[in-house]
């Protein structure tokens, strides 16, 4: 009789394989920005960028220069007159090596206003130098006159500071001077000249000879 073994009990089913993970969630991607991109150098720029090129700024300054040279020199003062030296004599003074001039001057007001002079300079140049001085006054006329007669052959009443001479005239007259040279140096001279100056006037009026 066989034997009645039992059956073996079937084996249990495998177990199910767990579930593979969700896949993690994607960031999300930011929309595009739509404003205005803002570059601090560009907004604010720069010295290459904002400055007009070298030589235009070159160019502008030379003009500048040049319209203020101009001006400059339209606005420089004239003299308000002019005139002529009309007559020189010179004569020697004895042992001094020195001489005593006459000078006859004409002087002509050009300007608008009234010539008040103020003050009357000879100025002499020679080889040996530049010599300037004021004239005598006029009560000293009449003793060089009759010390050195020569020198009244041509005078006329003296030319002196404090003369008006009104727009459109002229005056003449004579001033007395000396300088500190021989004559023969007196009459080998560069230049002989007799600066007016009147009141207020930038500049003198300069007679030469």
């Amino acid at each position: 009789m066989p034997d009645e073994t039992p059956a073996a009990s079937p084996a249990p089913p495998p177990a199910a394989a767990p579930a593979p993970p969700a896949p993690a969630a994607t960031a999300a991607t930011p929309p595009p920005d739509s404003g205005t991109q803002f570059n601090i150098g560009e907004e604010f720029g720069t010295a290459k960028r904002n400055l007009p090129p070298a030589r235009i700024v070159v160019i502008g300054i030379v003009i500048i220069a040049v319209v203020a040279a101009i001006t400059a020199m339209l606005q420089r003062a004239h003299p308000q007159g002019s005139g002529s030296i009309d007559n020189v004599t010179a004569v020697e003074i004895p042992d001094q090596n020195s001489v005593l001039v006459a000078i006859n001057v004409t002087l002509h007001n050009s300007g608008n206003r009234t010539i008040w002079i103020h003050t009357i300079k000879a100025t002499l140049k020679t080889d040996s130098g530049e010599f300037s001085d004021d004239p005598a006054s006029v009560v000293d006329f009449e003793r060089y006159f009759q010390a050195f007669p020569a020198l009244k052959e041509h005078a006329q009443p003296a030319l002196l500071p404090e003369v008006k001479i009104p727009s459109g005239g002229e005056a003449h007259g004579t001033i007395i001077v000396s300088f500190p040279v021989t004559e023969d140096a007196f009459e080998k001279r560069k230049s002989l000249s007799v600066a007016i100056q009147p009141y207020d006037q930038p500049v003198p009026i300069v007679l030469s000879k």
